[in-house]
């Protein structure tokens, strides 16, 4: 037991150690850095945008089938960091909770009461013995009939807050200080310097020159408010954009 101040109190995930710290809570987000991953949400003036790294790990694997983004309905969508089967359980509740307030209530939910309802369902996994906290965080894209572009984020101990811009990853930390500095001024963004704002974070922090086949984006606009991701083509398009800018 002689494993410092935290020995015998990452053991069970209800036990609060002296310091107040619940340590498996903390691990599931470390568990969220370790992925490798780093992915980007930027809300701007008429859309919201989301960007993430698209690593394929195995050559034999068909690259279609690989994704970190999601339909929730079809005007709410995600980008999922972390665990990639804990993103899929996460999205599939989602899903399933999304459908049964359509059942019960006549329309559709909206980004705001999905994201709290997820994340009161992750904050009952941090009180239970039972469970374990899900090793993934989740941000929601979504065009609110009301509030127009909205961003949240949701994480493993049940917090969920709306952003202007947000990073969840591996480089977290980099890119929102990157953020903070750009959106300090508070800019009227529009969809593509928002694309562009959140591919050069990306590139920035983690020192890369992306190719179209390395980034997944999603994104909603005011326009086409339902959840879709860009092709290669259209991605091709903002790298040079931003090439040219630069």
């Amino acid at each position: 037991m002689s494993r410092g101040s935290n020995a015998g109190f990452d053991r069970h995930i209800t036990i609060f150690s002296p310091e107040g710290r619940l340590y498996q809570v903390e691990y599931a987000f470390k568990a969220i850095s370790q992925s490798g991953l780093t992915s980007i949400g930027v809300r701007g003036a008429d859309s919201v945008v989301v960007v993430t790294q698209k690593k394929v790990p195995d050559k034999l694997l068909d690259s279609s089938t690989v994704t970190n983004m999601f339909h929730l309905t079809p005007r709410i969508g995600c980008v999922m960091t972390g665990h990639n089967a804990d993103g899929r359980s996460q999205v599939h509740r989602a899903r399933v909770e999304a459908g049964e307030w359509k059942y019960k209530f006549g329309y559709d939910i909206t980004a705001d009461m999905l994201c709290r309802r997820l994340a009161d369902i992750s904050q009952v996994y941090t009180q239970n013995a039972e469970m374990r906290p899900l090793g993934c965080c989740m941000i929601l894209a979504a065009m609110d009939p009301q509030q127009g572009p909205v961003l949240y984020k949701c994480d493993p101990a049940g917090y969920y807050c709306g952003f202007r811009a947000t990073a969840v990853g591996a480089k977290q930390t980099e890119a929102n200080s990157f953020l903070e500095k750009k959106l300090k001024k508070k800019p009227e963004l529009h969809h593509d310097r928002a694309v562009q704002l959140a591919i050069s974070c990306l590139s920035s922090v983690l020192s890369l020159d992306f190719r179209a086949t390395e980034l997944e984006i999603g994104v909603v606009t005011k326009d086409k408010p339902k959840f879709r991701t860009l092709t290669e083509a259209e991605i091709e398009a903002h790298l040079v954009a931003i090439a040219d800018r630069e």
